[in-house]
């Protein structure tokens, strides 16, 4: 038996990390920081101020060529033609069945040119997917090694980014992005995120990470700026209803179902895609079930795997849950049936063995104020 231990991948931010005092473990594959002075701190932090993430083991897979956007047409179930020099898209790489092989963000650097934002433990596995639709007049590269990736989140992200670029954020819009400099260093800044807040992601070459990463810190420090792990990064998506890969979504799960059909584009001018024929039907007909949140009414916390019950029988389990550290109670999604799944439906949760009482709710659990 083979008993060698795989050693985990370092972002180029590890050191910096481990100096900051962050708790490290292993994540996909990758040694991470789950948190630094603590997650409810640090969740708070993001809501009041703002955070620092490091993401850099995120993917980014590049497409170009004459035949780039027909291409991704047809792998992904966006528009991606209505898409201008600088604007992203959230969408996917759906399966014939419907279901996602993985969610990613897509930006359109020019004509023939796109970058696409992948999962850290999907990427190997979304390059080959894409590989092997076939691809025609365009190439596919693999450049999640040459890139870091820092998201900076937060009512105070644009304030304290501002400081430090000559990028005009304030027209700088939701899903575009730019390149400009950012503490002399060249970086391509995106406004997207993964948090309920307002915030940029800045991807940059990964030997300048670093510097740019202490920058943020020394000049955001004063305005409530803390770097954040993964403990909070994911309490703080549940907390806005935003759907985590492997748990939430997956292959066995279609987009309608996970709530993301308005990620689907039907019109004619969209032409055919991966998945379309089942995705249509769902879309029209309704899909058998449903993501939904709920809130236990009861003491407990929910957890990913936690049993639900409907009227004393168990029909799902928990895909997330956690303690929410802004909105000061239990929360958690779950597939219902649709049929089942109104808003106030009163279900049970295993906790421990426990039968706790919860209710449907509506989502996002959280949503910021404009």
């Amino acid at each position: 038996m083979d008993t060698r231990k795989t050693e985990l991948r370092k972002t180029s931010l590890n050191t910096v990390h481990r100096e900051s005092g962050a708790r490290m473990v292993a994540f996909g594959g990758w040694d991470m920081p789950v948190q630094y002075a603590g997650l409810i701190s640090e969740h708070l932090a993001v809501r009041q101020f703002a955070g620092l993430f490091d993401v850099s083991h995120m993917g980014e897979l590049e497409i170009t060529g004459p035949g780039a956007l027909t291409f991704l047409q047809r792998v992904t179930p966006g528009d991606v033609a209505g898409l201008v020099d600088g604007q992203g898209q959230y969408t996917s790489f759906p399966m014939p069945s419907g279901a996602p092989v993985d969610d990613v963000v897509l930006f359109r650097r020019s004509r023939g040119h796109y970058f696409v934002i992948v999962n850290a433990a999907n990427i190997e596995k979304d390059y080959e997917w894409l590989l092997a639709q076939s691809p025609r007049d365009c190439e596919i590269a693999n450049r999640s090694d040459e890139f870091a990736l820092i998201a900076l989140q937060g009512p105070k992200a644009e304030a304290i980014l501002s400081g430090l670029t000559s990028v005009s954020l304030s027209g700088l819009r939701f899903y575009h992005c730019t390149v400009g400099e950012v503490a002399g260093l060249e970086v391509v800044v995106s406004r997207t995120g993964y948090t309920g807040e307002d915030g940029f992601e800045l991807m940059l070459p990964s030997a300048d990470a670093p510097a740019l990463w202490r920058r943020l810190i020394e000049v955001g420090a004063p305005s409530g700026l803390v770097p954040v792990g993964l403990g909070a990064r994911d309490t703080l998506r549940l907390e806005a209803k935003m759907c985590l890969y492997g748990n939430d979504i997956d292959e066995s799960t279609t987009l309608v179902e996970a709530g993301l059909g308005w990620t689907v584009c039907l019109n004619e001018g969209k032409g055919d895609f991966i998945g379309r024929d089942v995705l249509a039907d769902q879309k029209a007909n309704g899909a058998r079930r449903a993501l939904v949140g709920f809130e236990l009414v009861g003491r407990g916390i929910a957890r990913p795997g936690y049993p639900v019950f409907l009227a004393g029988q168990e029909i799902a389990a928990a895909t997330s849950g956690s303690h929410a550290p802004f909105l000061r109670k239990s929360i958690g999604l779950c597939y219902m049936p649709k049929s089942q799944a109104a808003v106030g439906t009163e279900i049970e949760v295993g906790v421990r063995g426990q039968r706790v009482a919860a209710r449907v709710v509506r989502t996002p659990f959280y949503r910021r104020s404009r």
